[in-house]
């Protein structure tokens, strides 16, 4: 019984250190890091201009009581933010242009793009 736990533990240890190789240290780190707030259920600013070809960390402070989610089919991302909290989105690289998104809860109000040039 000895033998048996010393060797699942060595496989678990293994296991680990093998999925640790799998992603670098680097991988999730944004090349800068960009800020919409949402307040009166719009984003502000409605265009956020960012680099081209670089990943960006893109932190979502919703300043309203009211839930609201950040939807882009543009950048595949989809998120809901609390009232009164943030949250946090990696996108890119992405390639020169427009990409749009919406806050899904108040789609009249709360519209915005992303611009990459």
């Amino acid at each position: 019984m000895k033998y048996l736990r010393s060797a699942l533990t060595g496989k678990c240890c293994l296991a680990g250190v093998g999925l640790s190789l799998l992603i670098p240290l680097g991988t999730l780190a944004a090349d800068a890091d960009y800020t919409l707030v949402i307040r009166d259920h719009r984003f502000q600013p409605a265009e956020l201009t960012v680099p081209a070809e670089k990943k960006i960390k893109l932190t979502i402070e919703n300043r309203d009581v009211t839930p609201e989610e950040f939807e882009s089919h543009a950048l595949n991302r989809e998120k809901v933010i609390a009232g009164k909290s943030t949250a946090t989105i990696f996108i890119g690289p992405l390639e020169p242009g427009r990409y749009p998104f919406v806050g899904e809860f108040n789609e009249k109000t709360a519209l915005g793009v992303i611009v990459a040039q």
